[in-house]
């Protein structure tokens, strides 16, 4: 069933059985490829959601438990000034000072009307973006979105 689900879907956006594209061909096989495996498992249910969020998070290279904060987990990434990054989240770091921050933890959503009064949507990562953090530090599924309006396109 998950499999018929998964061929229409990627039929429906372009990546169906005749599909042109060499490269589209090879992310056709390789999604229906991981689908039948997920398929021969036999998940269902509790199984299933179980299996899809740790999946989810590795294939993100985010970590599944807490970052500790123990000196293991650094690389000295810079000398002067000293900065170190976190080995298991690289969007992790930590200064010679001691402070920690994630520079993925937010993300600005821009949103402004052009002339014709068409609403316009992008999301940017700044120095805005970075948050100080404590440990244990759970990285978060998605980041907090920051959002900025203006009322016109510049």
């Amino acid at each position: 069933m998950i499999t018929d689900f998964a061929r229409d879907e990627l039929e429906r956006i372009g990546l169906g059985e005749n599909c042109q594209d060499p490269m589209d061909q090879d992310m056709r096989k390789c999604i229906l490829d991981m689908i039948d495996m997920f398929a021969d498992q036999g998940h269902s249910g509790f199984s299933a959601n179980y299996m899809i969020s740790v999946v989810t998070r590795l294939m993100n290279i985010k970590p599944l438990g807490p970052l500790t904060g123990d000196d293991s987990e650094w690389t000295l990434v810079q000398d002067d000034p000293v900065l170190y990054q976190n080995k298991r989240y690289s969007a992790v770091f930590k200064d010679g000072n001691g402070r920690a921050y994630d520079i993925d933890a937010r993300v600005v959503k821009d949103q402004w009307k052009d002339s014709n009064g068409e609403l316009h949507t992008d999301y940017v990562t700044n120095s805005e973006c970075a948050k100080d953090i404590t440990f244990p530090y759970m990285v978060p599924d998605e980041p907090e979105v920051i959002t900025r309006e203006d009322s016109e396109d510049d």
